[in-house]
């Protein structure tokens, strides 16, 4: 059986996980940014009519939920979620199989 944590399974593995926190913080920074952009626009041009609230919502929650699973706050869909998910599948699978033979 192959061990799990080879030097370069590590590596690999700590990798993945810098990109996906640096993409997490590229996302909140053009966040940042475009949703100010966005405040300043719409606070200049029409300020009788708020609408800048709107992308900053649904981006914002883009963002927390992305900002959850990077840094594995997020129970549903974590990877002890798929473990479970997996053995519960593997194990009716098993059961279904056994009963009609």
């Amino acid at each position: 059986m192959e061990d799990n944590n080879q030097p370069d399974d590590r590596y690999l593995k700590a990798k993945k996980r810098v990109e996906d926190i640096k993409g997490f913080y590229s996302n909140l920074a053009s966040f940042i940014i475009v949703n100010l952009i966005l405040l300043f626009i719409n606070l200049n041009y029409s300020p009788n009519h708020l609408w800048f609230y709107w992308p900053l919502l649904w981006w914002g929650l883009g963002v927390l939920f992305h900002g959850l699973k990077v840094f594995n706050c997020f129970p549903v869909f974590g990877k002890e979620w798929e473990k479970q998910k997996i053995k519960e599948l593997m194990d009716k699978e098993k059961s279904k199989n056994e009963k009609w033979q």
